[in-house]
């Protein structure tokens, strides 16, 4: 998959920002500034403290444990353990699940996200993979935003259902729906306002639309995916927290990653909110999103390579 097979390459920029700072720390002297230093690497690039602790904890401990003495087998230790932690959230990476139909998929997050250009994205790629997808213009706000995801519509030939400006989003998913279910789509992509948290009357409008999928959609039928900006760094978690509490998540899409300076924001969200990552976006293109993938990920954030664990 291209998408894989050029992660390192999409992941040059981070690595530049904050990652060559980390690996560069396994070219010298495991001592007592060694451990200090990687606590305060994994901090300054949004780890967190107190994963940052545990981490710095745990490979202190297989350092220990099994005799290291050579940095690049230590590297290949923290590699193994920073796989670990992602892989143990289920449904960490699993793309979405099309075995029966319609799957409702439910686009949600903060202004700014690229929560359409994702809704665009996704549907491109299930069109790419011979589905049928209708995209819900549920951003009845803005007429910006539903003209955005028309454009895409038209871009890659996928039905997209809108109403006028300031009509019930409801109502626009609804229609959505039922027309999901009149054609035989096996996919619907329901894109949202973008939501500050802070605003209660945007958050209660966003609790309508997850009641009316889930009267018309079995639960295990509907996805809830929270669109991230990677950027945004440690104010993600308290977004995720919000939004889950009105339309239980089902995993996140984190976007823009290849801008950030502060990569070890994928290890806080598996490790704070335990909720999985299941696409991430690198780049504009629609190429540029693509499942994720702990072990290629880490591989394409530390410049390694499964051979390096096996050192």
């Amino acid at each position: 998959m291209a998408f894989l097979k050029d992660i390192k390459t999409k992941l040059s920029s981070v690595r530049e920002k904050w990652s060559d700072g980390v690996v560069s720390l396994f070219s010298g002297k495991i001592n007592d500034d060694f451990w200090i230093d990687l606590e305060e690497k994994l901090i300054s690039g949004d780890v967190g403290v107190d994963l940052s602790e545990s981490l710095v904890s745990e490979l202190k401990g297989i350092y220990r444990k099994e005799g290291i003495r050579e940095p690049e087998v230590l590297l290949s230790s923290f590699r193994s353990l920073l796989v670990e932690k992602l892989k143990k959230i289920p449904l960490m990476g699993a793309p979405v699940d099309l075995s029966s139909r319609p799957k409702v998929i439910v686009m949600v997050g903060v202004n700014g996200s690229g929560k359409t250009t994702t809704a665009g994205k996704l549907a491109s790629s299930f069109q790419a993979k011979g589905k049928k997808v209708i995209m819900a213009a549920a951003d009845t706000y803005r007429a910006a935003a539903v003209e955005q995801l028309q454009a895409w519509g038209e871009r890659t030939g996928v039905r997209v259902i809108a109403q006028q400006q300031g009509s019930d989003p409801g109502a626009v998913t609804f229609d959505s729906i039922n027309a999901a279910k009149a054609s035989g789509a096996e996919v619907v992509i329901v894109d949202t306002a973008g939501r500050l948290q802070s605003k209660h009357n945007l958050m209660e409008e966003l609790g309508k639309i997850y009641r009316v999928i889930s009267r018309e959609i079995e639960r295990e039928d509907i996805e809830s995916f929270l669109v991230l900006d990677a950027v945004t760094g440690q104010n993600a978690l308290r977004q995720a927290q919000v939004f889950d509490e009105v339309a239980p998540l089902t995993g996140i899409v984190l976007t823009k990653y290849d801008n950030t300076a502060k990569g070890g924001i994928v290890l806080a969200i598996a490790d704070q909110l335990a909720l999985p990552i299941r696409y991430i976006g690198l780049g504009e293109g629609v190429e540029d999103l693509g499942p994720f993938d702990p072990e290629e990920f880490v591989d394409g954030l530390l410049g390694t390579s499964p051979k390096v664990q096996d050192a």
